[in-house]
C-alpha cells in the first residue's frame, strides 16, 4: 500500500460521507428539499470536507516529520564512531542506508551495522505507514462523524462549504507565494555563501570562467576562475539569434492566420504548426547538432570563413524554430480578440487592410504581442538541451555567431552534475548564475509591464 492508495481511500471515504450527509439531510427535512436552509447537495458536501480536509492535513504534516524523526531515530542506534562522523559523511551513510533498505543491491558487500541499521530504517518507514494510514482513516470517520451530527434542516451548509472552500484557495494562493519566497530565499543565501569565497566584482565583471577547482590546494587550478561575462555573454548571443528567427515568423505568421487566411486554412495550418512546441527538446538538439551545424559550417567554410564544429549560430537558428509557436499562437490569439469595431472604424476612415493592421490592430494588441516575444525570450535563456548539443560547453567572450559559446543555464547543470557538496565555490556558483538571471528576468518583466500599461491606457 502506497500514499497515492492512502488518498484514494480518504477519497472514497469523504464520496460515502457525501452521500450519508446529503441523505440525512433529506431524511431530517422530511424529503422536502424545501425545507433545508440549503440545497441538499451542500450538506454532502459540508459532510465530505469535514472528512477529507482533516485527514489530508494530518497526511501532510506526517509525511513532512515522519523523515527528519526516522532519520534521527536510526542514527541514534548506529555505533559511536558511526554517530560522530562529519555531517557530510553522516548524510553518505545515510543515503547508504537508504539504499539498502529499498533494494538488495549491495547488501552482500555492506558491513553488519549499516545492513541492521538499514533493516531498522525499513522497520520504522513500515510501522510508520500503518500507523499513519490508521489515523488518517480514523481522523476522516471522526470528522465525518462530528459533520453529520451537525446537519439539521437550519444549517448554513452553503454558507460553511463556500467558507471552506475561500480558506483552500487562499492557502493554495500562500502555497505560491511561499514557494517564490523560497526560491528567492535559497538563491540569495547560496549566492551570499558563494560571494563570501569569491568577490562579487570579480563573478560579474571577471572575463575568464573556468569553475573547476581542485580537491587539493597543491593542485594545479585549485583557485579557479569565476568570471561570468562569457557566460551572459553567450546566453544573449544565442537568445538575440533565435528572438530574430522567432519574433518575424511568428508574428507575420500570427498576422496571417488572423487576418488573411480562410477559415480552413487556419484549423489546418495553424495545429501542424503548434507541433513544433511539443517536440522533445532532445530532438532539436540532435537536428542542430547532425544537421544544421554540418551546413553552416560548409557553407561557411565554401565562403572563407571559419566555422567551429558546434556554434552559436546553429543552436540560435534552431532554437529560433523551436519558440516560434509561442509567439504564433499567442500573438495571433492576441489578434483575433482586437474588437470588431476598431477595424470598422479604421475602414470607416478610408484606411486599406494593411493600413489598419499596421495602425490600429497591431497598436492595440501590443501589450499582448509583448507578453508572447517576453515568454519566448524566457524559454530561449531556459533552454539546455540544443545549447548543449549545438553551441558547446565552452565558454568564450565572442560575440561571432560561428563560435562556440555556452549559457548560463548549460553551466548550472554542468555545475551540479554528479554527487556534490554545496560547500565549494564551483556548486556554489550555480546559485550566483542563477540569481544573476533570476534579476535579469526581472528586469524584462517590469520593462514589459511598462509598455503593456501605457498602451492599454491608449486603447482601452
Amino acid at each position: 500500500m502506497t500514499v497515492l492508495a492512502v488518498v484514494l481511500a480518504v477519497l472514497a471515504l469523504a464520496v460515502v460521507w457525501y452521500k450519508m450527509g446529503h441523505a440525512y439531510a433529506m431524511g431530517q427535512a422530511g424529503g422536502h428539499a424545501r425545507n433545508l436552509h440549503s440545497r441538499p447537495g451542500y450538506y454532502g458536501t459540508y459532510t465530505a470536507l469535514w472528512c477529507a480536509l482533516p485527514a489530508f492535513l494530518l497526511l501532510v504534516v506526517w509525511l513532512v516529520a515522519q523523515s527528519p524523526i526516522i532519520t534521527g531515530m536510526v542514527i541514534s542506534g548506529l555505533p559511536e564512531a558511526q554517530q560522530s562522523l562529519p555531517e557530510n559523511e553522516l548524510g553518505l551513510l545515510m543515503n547508504d542506508i537508504r539504499n539498502l533498505a529499498t533494494s538488495d543491491f549491495a547488501r552482500e558487500t555492506a558491513d553488519p551495522d549499516t545492513l541492521a541499521a538499514a533493516d531498522r530504517y525499513s522497520s520504522l518507514k513500515t510501522t510508520s505507514f500503518i500507523i499513519m494510514t490508521v489515523l488518517t482513516l480514523s481522523v476522516g470517520i471522526v470528522g465525518g462523524f462530528m459533520a453529520r451530527a451537525r446537519v439539521m434542516p437550519g444549517l448554513r451548509a452553503r454558507n460553511s462549504v463556500e467558507r471552506m472552500i475561500m480558506v483552500l484557495l487562499i492557502a493554495a494562493s500562500m502555497i505560491a507565494i511561499l514557494t517564490t519566497v523560497g526560491i528567492v530565499l535559497s538563491l540569495l543565501f547560496e549566492s551570499w555563501r558563494f560571494f563570501l569565497q569569491v568577490p562579487f566584482h570579480e563573478f560579474l565583471f571577471g572575463l575568464k570562467w573556468s569553475p573547476q577547482t581542485a580537491l587539493r590546494a597543491d593542485q594545479v587550478g585549485s583557485s579557479g576562475a569565476f568570471g561570468a561575462v562569457p557566460v551572459f555573454a553567450g546566453t544573449l548571443l544565442i537568445t538575440v539569434i533565435a528572438m530574430c528567427v522567432a519574433v518575424p515568423v511568428g508574428l507575420m505568421s500570427a498576422i496571417y492566420m488572423a487576418e488573411y487566411a480562410t477559415p480552413r486554412f487556419r484549423s489546418v495550418v495553424k495545429p501542424i504548426l503548434e507541433i513544433l512546441a511539443g517536440i522533445p527538446t532532445v530532438v532539436y538538439g540532435f537536428f542542430a547538432a547532425l544537421t544544421v551545424a554540418p551546413v553552416i559550417r560548409s557553407l561557411g567554410e565554401s565562403l572563407g570563413l571559419e566555422v567551429a564544429s558546434e556554434s552559436a549560430l546553429a543552436a540560435g537558428l534552431v532554437m529560433g524554430v523551436m519558440i516560434i509557436p509561442f509567439v504564433s499562437s499567442l500573438s495571433d490569439d492576441v489578434i483575433t480578440a482586437v474588437p470588431r469595431s476598431l477595424r470598422e472604424g479604421s475602414y470607416g476612415m478610408g484606411a486599406t487592410k494593411s493600413e489598419t493592421i499596421r495602425l490600429v490592430v497591431l497598436p492595440a494588441a501590443l501589450p499582448g504581442i509583448v507578453g508572447s516575444i517576453l515568454l519566448a525570450v524566457s524559454r530561449a535563456i531556459g533552454e539546455t538541451m540544443i545549447v548543449v548539443m549545438a553551441a558547446g560547453l565552452a565558454a568564450n567572450l565572442t560575440g561571432n555567431p560561428f563560435a562556440a559559446v555556452t549559457t548560463v543555464t548549460v553551466q548550472i547543470v554542468t555545475l551540479l552534475v554528479g554527487d556534490q557538496e554545496f560547500d565549494s565555490p564551483k556548486t556554489l556558483a550555480a546559485f550566483a548564475l542563477g540569481l544573476v538571471l533570476f534579476f535579469i528576468t526581472l528586469c524584462l518583466n517590469i520593462v514589459a509591464l511598462h509598455v503593456v500599461r501605457k498602451y492599454r491606457e491608449q486603447y482601452d
